[in-house]
């Protein structure tokens, strides 16, 4: 089936479709499409236009290359290992998914003791969310500082220059979820 672009097409989107519980008269509506065609790319006989196909990655919220492509597993395991790190220093930085998530940024970071980073600010009206998961992390961002010990989250702006400190004995774990602000266009929106 992985050289069938048709089939794979129709598998595809049957089970996107499916994985966000919605029906095809739903579906369609979303997409801006007859159900009746929406039916006929579901049943593999459909040869849809570039247009619909458009159309309904849109709406599924995928590529087209996902629309056409194999059927993808319903669950791989990714090994901690596999996903991207960097080194800062002593500091262990790992992303948390394998994918890509549009204006978000998930890290996991190890900090032995002792250890500090820098922390690189990111664009204007970007927000960060730190949270230790272990041992004690000291956060420094526009002047102040904040002690966190296991399960405290502190919010702040990340377009400033701020950085992470583990002052205590033993290792400590945090997370680090960045939401990027939108970079606006010539219309200022």
């Amino acid at each position: 089936m992985a050289d069938d672009p048709a089939a794979n097409l129709a598998l595809n989107i049957k089970q996107l479709r499916e994985a966000r519980g919605l029906t095809q008269h739903q579906i369609s509506k979303v997409a801006g499409l007859p159900r009746p065609t929406w039916a006929n790319l579901e049943s593999g006989a459909a040869n849809p236009t570039l247009s619909v196909l458009m159309k309904v990655a849109t709406a599924l919220q995928v590529s087209l290359e996902e629309l056409v492509g194999p059927p993808r597993a319903v669950a791989r395991l990714y090994r901690a290992t596999e996903l991207p790190q960097r080194r800062k220093g002593k500091v262990c930085v790992r992303k948390l998914l394998p994918d890509p998530i549009a204006g978000m940024e998930l890290e996991r970071m190890e900090l032995p003791a002792g250890a500090a980073m820098a922390g690189v600010p990111h664009t204007p009206g970007t927000r960060e969310y730190l949270t230790c998961e272990s041992g004690t992390l000291e956060l420094s961002a526009a002047g102040e500082r904040w002690r966190l010990e296991p399960g405290d989250v502190v919010v702040f702006r990340g377009d400033q220059n701020h950085g992470y400190r583990n002052p205590g004995r033993g290792l400590a774990i945090a997370y680090s979820v960045v939401t990027l602000a939108r970079s606006r266009g010539p219309t200022g929106g």
